[in-house]
């Protein structure tokens, strides 16, 4: 747990011996989504605001979804008004739609764009203000309205986790949302519903689970309850992403990347993250970069960064990635695994770096500052600096 203060706009963090777990009710397993009609009557809902995207919608799990709450007896309102990376102003849209149509229950169907607006009306429902308002560690004062996530990606674990990211697009950079009142009430974890996912997004929603992982084991915040679970998706991504991402409608690697993704959003909605969230969030807002892909452009150059502040906990991430660090020293086993990230993320398709995806050096001072003021800064295992952080962006571009 840490005891966070502001100064001059940086965090700063004093970490205690204490931890606090918390996360959602969930559903694992084939059908899951099938249960959201049952769930939202739970609540005691009557007109349920029903929160997707285009794409989803065009898959046909949205309307999936409404069928399950209409058997239920309810209404449904929908709000599919969510860009990849979900903005401010759409928050503030669907609570308008929430409030005008007397909604009572929210049901988010999505990845983490939907899921993550989904929480950002749930809490300016019940807190009022601006969205806004509420970047930073415990800033919403109440719970939100009920919500219940049925997630069509297996990455992201915004169903999950204390964290909603909202992108503001005035000031360009993302908003790090982080409250146990951010956590759903429910999640119907439904491996079925990634099986619409093309072979880029697959790669690009693994691959932030892996980061996911990797961050939370040697978060400042991390403990032995939670590495269990940032080991074992490691493991499961290792060994089935590339599965899921070849045999799109083979539903074994499918539901273990997925089981990954479950894994690695236990640990970090309770350890966080780290400098690679940070510095994503960052490029995610500056230049409204794909999350996942950037997470992935910048994992081992931050490893590179941050081993001499953790090598034990790094090793055991190596090991869990399957790199024989027998005979090397400290210096040897810090490349080992980098090499392997490197080659892991080749083998998936992703080779190029940050100026592929039009990051320029004169983005790299203003990108770096708005890292260290993201909230998942406070617990990366070496305290960074401005410098350190733009010498990371210039290493990948």
């Amino acid at each position: 747990m840490a005891d966070i203060k502001t100064v001059r706009g940086h965090y700063h963090r004093r970490m205690t011996p204490l931890r606090k777990f918390v996360a959602p009710e969930f559903v694992f397993g084939r059908g899951a989504r099938q249960l959201a009609g049952r769930y939202a009557a739970n609540f005691g809902g009557y007109r349920v605001l029903l929160v997707s995207d285009p794409g989803v919608v065009a898959a046909g799990w949205a309307d999936d979804v409404r069928r399950s709450l209409e058997e239920a007896g309810l209404l449904v309102e929908e709000f599919t008004s969510v860009s990849p990376n979900p903005r401010a102003e759409e928050v503030m849209l669907g609570t308008e739609w929430y409030r005008a149509r007397s909604c009572d229950v929210i049901v988010a169907v999505g990845g983490g764009s939907p899921i993550d607006c989904a929480k950002g009306i749930s809490i300016v429902t019940t807190n009022q203000g601006d969205i806004r308002s509420y970047e930073g560690i415990a800033k919403v004062g109440r719970p939100g309205a009920p919500l219940i996530c049925v997630p069509t990606t297996a990455g992201t674990s915004a169903d999950v986790s204390q964290f909603a990211i909202i992108t503001d697009m005035a000031a360009r950079r993302k908003l790090a949302i982080v409250s146990k009142t951010v956590v759903p009430d429910v999640s119907l974890i439904d491996p079925e519903t990634t099986t619409t996912m093309d072979s880029y997004f697959t790669v690009c929603t693994g691959l932030d689970a892996l980061v996911h992982a990797v961050e939370a084991f040697v978060s400042l915040a991390s403990s032995p309850l939670l590495d269990l679970h940032s080991l074992e998706a490691v493991r499961l991504i290792r060994t089935h992403l590339e599965a899921a991402r070849d045999r799109p409608q083979d539903l074994e690697p499918r539901e273990q990347v997925m089981r990954a993704a479950l894994h690695a959003g236990i640990a970090f909605s309770n350890a966080s993250l780290g400098a690679v969230h940070a510095m994503s969030h960052s490029l995610g807002g500056y230049l409204d970069l794909a999350h996942g892909e950037s997470n992935a452009m910048l994992l081992e150059h931050v490893v590179a960064f941050n081993y001499r502040a953790s090598p034990e906990r790094y090793d055991r991430i190596g090991e869990a990635l399957g790199v024989d660090l027998k005979g090397l020293d400290s210096r040897g086993k810090m490349a080992a695994i980098c090499r392997e990230i490197h080659r892991f993320k080749g083998r998936l398709g992703l080779r190029e770096g940050l100026v592929a995806r039009g990051v320029g050096s004169s983005d790299i001072p203003s990108l770096a500052r708005n890292a260290l003021v993201d909230a998942c800064i406070v617990t990366n295992p070496r305290q960074a600096r401005q410098r350190d952080i733009e010498v990371i962006y210039e290493e990948a571009m």
